[in-house]
């Protein structure tokens, strides 16, 4: 009889994610051949959609993991300091899908590019944006360097600064939504604040599916020093995840209590109308409480439980990014001729736009698992 023929789940997991990016590709070259009109469902009124969110849940990733990590060779939290090289790569990693997910939403990117140097418009949020993160990635780069070098000093200089680029970076993020007076649903404070909590739940629960993946996929025992650790992160993500429950909890009062004009439409639109499944399952259940479930008891808190609490985040994160940026649009900023007040807008992505995401996501998985092979990203004490 022939013999069977065996595929290791590491070769499986390659080609899945080599899959993924081709087809993102692909799909990128569709909507630079037929132009964005055509590849995607974004329109006039809803000008912003899924490769919007995308973008935000990266970037705000990035200066998640590069905010968590801190803690370990800037601030001298000996548990974080095992995950400081993974996490700063990550965090590259991640700006640069991000970067690539909004070219795609931009008509001309490489004209975009040369002109906001050329022309820089200092009292646009969404220039600081550009400028913030270009520099935050610059200093990302910096830092990952120095510690592959062991240069530890340097590494922790630049670590601080990278500290307060990432809280700048991020609240300057929730500025570009936050001071549009024009859509009440985002209008104000809240979004500054709002990013860089998540940003801290997504950076958690990206480094404990960094942990747990590693030494799963090795073959590693969880030691006592790694036990303690996922220990450690699981209380602090149980922190930060109840803080973002009880933000959630006023934004959803705010948006509801006297029927703020638009901003109680759009808070409806979550609750009970077009949004509310990804609303109520993705982001509330298994975004908030399932990890709460899980991290609050101590039962569950182990390796494997904060894992699965951090996976869970991670849907919710992204779920949560996509409701927040679509729930601002769906409200007519102006009610046209035979049209009725109270009506919400229609926005699902195409087809092309959700291909263009996966791809995006697995190119994140596929550079950080060759990076994982091809690199020493061994703790170093500093």
């Amino acid at each position: 009889m022939p013999k069977r023929l065996k595929i290791s789940p590491k070769w499986l997991f390659f080609s899945l994610l080599t899959c993924g990016v081709i087809a993102g590709l692909a799909a990128a070259g569709y909507v630079f051949w037929v132009g964005h009109s055509e590849a995607y469902n974004v329109t006039r009124e809803i000008p912003w959609g899924i490769l919007i969110s995308t973008y935000v849940f990266f970037v705000v990733c990035c200066s998640g993991l590069c905010l968590v990590s801190s803690l370990g060779h800037v601030f001298g939290v000996t548990q974080f300091e095992q995950i400081s090289k993974r996490a700063i790569l990550l965090a590259i990693i991640t700006m640069l899908v991000g970067f690539g997910t909004i070219a795609m939403e931009i008509n001309h990117p490489i004209r975009m590019a040369i002109w906001v140097v050329l022309s820089p418009n200092f009292s646009s949020p969404i220039w600081w944006m550009g400028a913030l993160y270009g520099g935050y990635l610059v200093i990302l780069c910096l830092e990952f360097y120095a510690l592959m070098k062991d240069r530890h000093g340097m590494a922790s200089t630049l670590g601080l600064l990278g500290f307060v680029m990432a809280m700048a970076a991020s609240s300057n993020l929730g500025g570009v939504f936050g001071l549009l007076e024009a859509r009440p649903f985002w209008y104000g404070a809240f979004l500054p604040l709002y990013l860089i909590l998540t940003a801290l739940v997504s950076g958690g629960a990206l480094l404990a599916l960094i942990v747990y993946f590693n030494h799963r996929t090795r073959g590693l025992p969880f030691h006592e020093g790694e036990r303690s650790f996922m220990d450690a992160l699981g209380r602090l993500q149980a922190l930060f995840v109840g803080l973002l429950a009880f933000f959630l909890i006023w934004k959803v009062i705010t948006g509801l209590y006297g029927r703020p004009p638009q901003g109680y439409e759009a808070m409806m639109a979550l609750i009970n109308g077009p949004l509310s499944l990804p609303f109520w399952l993705f982001e509330v259940l298994l975004g908030l409480l399932v990890p709460l479930v899980f991290l609050l008891r101590r039962q569950s808190r182990t390796p494997q439980g904060v894992a699965l609490a951090g996976g869970c985040s991670l849907i919710g994160m992204f779920f949560m990014r996509y409701d927040m940026v679509v729930a601002g649009q769906l409200v007519p900023m102006r009610v046209d001729v035979g049209e009725q007040a109270g009506t919400w807008l229609a926005y699902t992505p195409s087809v092309t736009e959700v291909v263009i995401v996966l791809g995006a996501l697995s190119a994140c998985l596929l550079l950080y698992s060759i990076a994982e092979q091809r690199l020493d990203l061994s703790s170093t004490h500093t």
